[in-house]
Formats: structure tokens, C-alpha cells, sequence
């Protein structure tokens, strides 16, 4: 069986990529929308070339059985040879290399959930220096439904003040300070859920949900600091309805 270790491996983590990408939405909790192809495909190469191994070892296996001589003497077991001088792996490579089943099986039983509050908690406030200018119009209509990252960006670099008299409505989850204050809150990427970054709008004027809570936040935007500054950052919304949602198939927004 040991033989057909490297096999079992691909054909686990090709399983696993096929999972989340081709017969569910699950990928979308680690990287962006675009990437589902090249996921699909690398799932169904990963497979392919299990099937191509597992096929080249029985026939190696078959050839080697073919051409044993009938020794009755010499019936000592290969991999208890391997064990006799010493080693501790076989033709199918290391033993330690079936731990890496672990994670490939836990992708295609259990696959982790989308990144929350914890790493939006535990990443520094971290804003690409951009200089204060004027953002384009906003569409016309009330409540206007806006990505956190444009509320954000509007709020905190805006010239033309372009959210000042506008009712938005903002999606995203609970983040909660020690003292209370709490935010609507997500998590913005550019190819994956490993350079994730977070935007957050300050949420006054109602209670806060339990952390972790995806929620729809209906209000408007209070001007606080100077454009571009320390003090404008996070953004602050007085909320006039706050509303709990399922969390989206993508959770997160592309920066």
C-alpha cells in the first residue's frame, strides 16, 4: 500500500481544490473570484497525475512480481530489508510524507471558514499613503449601498466631501474595541485571503451586535479630523438601522 502513497496524496489534494472551487463556492473564502479557473484546473492536472502514478506503480509492481526467481529461500519482505539496513522510507518515499494528508483531508472535509475578526484585529493599521484629491460622483438615490473600502477612502481623503448629506448602507462584520466602541468591518483583498487588509466604519447610535456578526448598517457619515489624517481614520457613521444578514458567498472586497 505504501507504494501508492504518492498517488493517494495527489489524488487528495486534487479532490480537495475540486471541492472548493468546481462544486462549491468555498474558494471564494480564500481568494478572488478570478482564480476559479486556475483552481479547477490545477485540481483536475493534481488528479490526473494520481491516476498516472498509481497506474505506473502497479505496472512496476507487476514487471517486478514477474521477474522474481522462485526462491523459497530469499522471501524477506522489501520494505523489511529497507528497515533491516537502516532506512526509513521505501521506493514510495518517506513515512512522514503521509502527514501531509492531514491538511488535504481537512480542506475537503472541513474547510476553514472566511477570515473574521481576529485578523482584522491584528493587523496594524496599515493604509496605502494616498494623497487628499476629488473622487468621482456618486450615483444619485437614497440609502446608496457602498463598498466599506469606498466609504472608507471618501470618508477619509475626499476633497469634494462627497458623502457629506448622503444616506449609505454598508455590509460587513462586527469588530468590537475593549471599550465598547464597535465597527462594520471587511476584510479587503488583491489575489487572496493572505494579503488581506481591513476597512472599518465607527458605528454610533445603536448597540453592538455580537462580534463576528455579518450586518447591513443604514445611516450617514459624521466628518471627524482633517482629510488625510490620523484623526479621520476609522471613518464614523451614525446608524439609524442596523439589520443581520447572512454572511455573502465572498466575503471579501477587492482592493
Amino acid at each position: 500500500m505504501r507504494r501508492y502513497g504518492p498517488a493517494v496524496l495527489l489524488a487528495l489534494v486534487g479532490a480537495a481544490v475540486l471541492r472548493v472551487s468546481l462544486f462549491s463556492d468555498l474558494y471564494l473564502r480564500y481568494v478572488q473570484v478570478g482564480l476559479r479557473p486556475y483552481l479547477v484546473v490545477s485540481g483536475v492536472v493534481l488528479v490526473l497525475l494520481a491516476v498516472v502514478v498509481a497506474v505506473l506503480v502497479r505496472t512496476e509492481g507487476e514487471q517486478e512480481d514477474s521477474e522474481k526467481p522462485e526462491d523459497p529461500e530469499s522471501s524477506e519482505d522489501p520494505e523489511d530489508l529497507y528497515s533491516h539496513l537502516g532506512h526509513t522510507h521505501g521506493p514510495a518515499g518517506p513515512r512522514v510524507a503521509w502527514f501531509l494528508t492531514l491538511p488535504a483531508l481537512a480542506l475537503l472535509l472541513f474547510p476553514p471558514p472566511a477570515l473574521g475578526s481576529y485578523s482584522a484585529e491584528r493587523e496594524a493599521d496599515r493604509r496605502a499613503a494616498r494623497g487628499v484629491g476629488t473622487f468621482p460622483a456618486l450615483p444619485p438615490g437614497n440609502p446608496l449601498d457602498l463598498a466599506l473600502g469606498d466609504f472608507g477612502s471618501r470618508a477619509v481623503y475626499d476633497r469634494g466631501r462627497s458623502l457629506k448629506g448622503r444616506t449609505v448602507r454598508l455590509t460587513g462584520f462586527v469588530t468590537r474595541d475593549a471599550d465598547g466602541t464597535w465597527y462594520v468591518t471587511r476584510l479587503l483583498v488583491s489575489c487572496c485571503a493572505a494579503d488581506a487588509t481591513t476597512a472599518k466604519a465607527e458605528v454610533r447610535g445603536s448597540g453592538a451586535p455580537p462580534v463576528d456578526t455579518w450586518v447591513t448598517v443604514t445611516g450617514t457619515w459624521r466628518p471627524e479630523g482633517e482629510l488625510g489624517s490620523d484623526a479621520a481614520w476609522p471613518p464614523v457613521l451614525d446608524a439609524t438601522s442596523v439589520r443581520r444578514v447572512r454572511q455573502p458567498d465572498n466575503p471579501y472586497e477587492k482592493r
